[in-house]
């Protein structure tokens, strides 16, 4: 399994165990990717992610929500393997 931590801007949108959708950006050495739900796409945010390690999935599912003084984070778990 795969985890990553993505940044969320507007807390309360997504709960533990909710099943997101991913989207993928590209940049010009990096990508990064976006999850929500169908009706709101774009709920949190990734860091950029090199283009040796692609995150392939398009589903996953809310791990942890962490509030920090710096901001929301959520974790999300995709069914393919770390390319650490």
């Amino acid at each position: 399994m795969r985890e990553i931590i993505f940044k969320m801007e507007r807390p309360g949108k997504l709960v533990v165990g909710q099943s997101v959708i991913v989207n993928e950006g590209t940049l010009p050495s990096n990508y990064y990717y976006t999850i929500g739900v169908p009706e709101d796409p774009s709920l949190a945010m990734s860091p950029n992610i090199p283009f040796t390690k692609r995150l392939l999935s398009r589903e996953g599912t809310v791990t942890a929500i962490e509030t920090t003084e710096r901001g929301s984070y959520v974790t999300a778990q995709f069914d393919e393997e770390d390319p650490a």
